[in-house]
């Protein structure tokens, strides 16, 4: 159950750094999608994960 509740979590959360990302706060977004993004310990070839850790990759590529 609480996988589930993680991995919705980590849909909502990169939903919003992509907003923030998108309105120039990277500074916001980065560190909240890595505290969720690093909750995880397994399942890094799932959809959810790939798509949060591409995102992680961009934010920490901008300035």
């Amino acid at each position: 159950m609480e996988i589930e509740a993680k991995s919705l979590e980590l849909r909502a959360t990169t939903s919003l750094a992509r907003l923030l990302r998108d309105t120039n706060r990277c500074d916001e977004a980065r560190p909240m999608l890595a505290d969720i993004y690093n909750w995880f310990t397994e399942g890094f070839d799932t959809a959810d994960l790939k798509d949060a850790r591409a995102l992680l990759d961009e934010l920490s590529d901008s300035p």
